[in-house]
């Protein structure tokens, strides 16, 4: 059975201002379908400490920001969560050792340091999503896209998605567990935990 593994880097221009969401389904769609992997899995993953992946429905209306309303509902709650960084000395970082690496590494300014909220909103939401990869195809189900959320909104920022694509060139045989049957989660009880007791009486007569 052939493994094969293929890499490929997605290249995008995040706005600023307001965190951009990039959907970047028919790319990742597209990476797959050209990589000759038939059953595997495909990692999305972040290059940037600010940024995440996400796997959700397509929410097809956009408000006055260009942001789909799932996503400006998403921000919002992120918001509550995790404060924009609106003001100096908001957050403990950066302090200053960091503003001076910062000047260091030739940033414009030390504004740029100032995106503590998009590192946060980065470590509580993740950065990358793993997909199943089934016949060739990407397994999102029926409504599912990919999007890369830039949080740090300082500034227009060039960024970049890494794409991994692992798995076999051939079938893989049935993928039915249990024949296909319904697995059934919910908790059973003992009959000592269905047990009759005297209070049932008391209780009946309330």
């Amino acid at each position: 059975m052939e493994f094969k593994v293929v890499q490929k880097e997605l290249e995008l221009q995040s706005r600023g201002w307001i965190p951009t969401f990039h959907d970047v389904t028919t790319d990742i769609v597209k990476i797959v379908e050209e990589s000759g992997v038939k059953n595997g899995t495909c990692c999305i993953a972040s290059h940037h400490t600010t940024c995440s992946v996400m796997v959700q429905e397509c929410s097809h209306d956009f408000d006055t920001f260009d942001l789909e309303y799932l996503q400006h509902d998403l921000l919002d709650i992120m918001r509550k969560m995790i404060p924009d960084f609106a003001e100096e000395h908001q957050y403990r970082h950066p302090g200053p050792i960091h503003a001076q690496f910062g000047r260091y590494v030739d940033e414009p300014g030390n504004y740029t340091s100032m995106n503590t909220d998009g590192h946060l909103r980065s470590v509580f939401f993740g950065r990358s999503e793993t997909m199943t990869i089934k016949d060739g195809k990407l397994d999102g189900g029926e409504f599912a896209h990919v999007y890369f959320i830039d949080w740090d909104h300082v500034r227009a920022r060039h960024r970049q998605l890494n794409v991994t694509v692992m798995g076999t060139t051939e079938d893989v045989g049935s993928r039915k567990y249990n024949d296909g049957k319904v697995i059934n989660t919910l908790r059973k009880f003992s009959d000592e935990e269905k047990a009759y007791m005297p209070q049932f009486d008391e209780w009946k007569k309330r």
